[in-house]
């Protein structure tokens, strides 16, 4: 539950944060910068089992489970703008509790308008992120 509340934290500090710019070519800069930011994936991790189904662009996945039973992502995309959307989900959802991972709701996304403001592509392979994260959360809270 402590975990919970720390994601809640991320999302609102997010949403904070989106609601500095003016417009949203300014927000598209921010997530392009994030994706810039996001720590390199391991070319290990750059494998089939990895890319997730449903994004136009190529989005690999990796998730590991730490010491403390929390889980951590790592990611990366061909695409800038892609690879900044994996960035905030990773900023949001890494190091966090499976059970937390899987139930919590990502309002921060409707929040700052990511729903209304993505292509459908794009808007399509978030929302396979968001299924594919979520679901390392069930698979690794079940295993406990």
């Amino acid at each position: 539950m402590e975990n919970m509340k720390l994601l809640e934290a991320r999302q609102n500090e997010i949403v904070e944060e989106f609601s500095m710019f003016g417009d949203w070519m300014e927000k598209y800069e921010h997530i392009i910068e994030m994706g810039k930011e996001l720590n390199p994936l391991a070319k290990s991790d750059k494998t089939e089992d990895n890319l997730i189904r449903g994004c136009q662009s190529r989005v690999w996945l990796a998730a590991r489970k730490d010491e403390d039973g929390n889980v951590h992502f790592s990611a990366d995309s061909d695409a800038i703008i892609t690879k900044g959307l994996v960035a905030l989900m990773v900023r949001v959802l890494s190091d966090a509790a499976p059970e937390d991972i899987a139930k919590v709701d990502l309002h921060f996304l409707e929040d700052i308008g990511l729903n209304t403001h993505l292509s459908l592509t794009r808007s399509n392979g978030l929302a396979s992120m968001v299924k594919q994260m979520k679901m390392y959360g069930l698979v690794f809270s079940a295993r406990s």
